[in-house]
């Protein structure tokens, strides 16, 4: 019986990192905050204290091992992206015509 308790627990240590993590992307990326933006003070506040806390606590809970092993891994493993240049003119196209589109039109506004 006690055999078993201690296997809950170990499984338990192993899944709440992950569940912590993901439990701070999804509060991170929700557009639904515990308390609202629109009241002015709190709303910030709640980005400023709880979000730092949940990334806090979950590097924290990361075992200190496989941290460290991560971080040799990627100093010595750099990611090197592809350079895709299509889309970088794309996207530089979409900005000048977005631009050119908000001049327009607050030249004719004035105009």
């Amino acid at each position: 019986m006690l055999k078993g308790v201690r296997f809950c627990f170990i499984l338990l240590v192993k899944r709440f990192p992950k569940l912590l993590i993901l439990f701070t992307l999804a509060y991170a990326l929700s557009p639904i905050d515990l308390i609202p933006d629109f009241i002015l003070v709190l709303g910030l506040l709640d980005d400023l204290i709880i979000l730092p806390t949940l990334i806090t606590l979950s590097i924290k809970s990361i075992p200190k091992d496989l941290l460290e092993e991560s971080k040799k891994k990627a100093f010595l493993e750099p990611v090197s992206l592809k350079k895709n240049w299509f889309f970088a003119v794309l996207f530089i196209l979409i900005w000048i015509i977005l631009i050119t589109a908000l001049v327009l039109s607050i030249v004719k506004y004035i105009t």
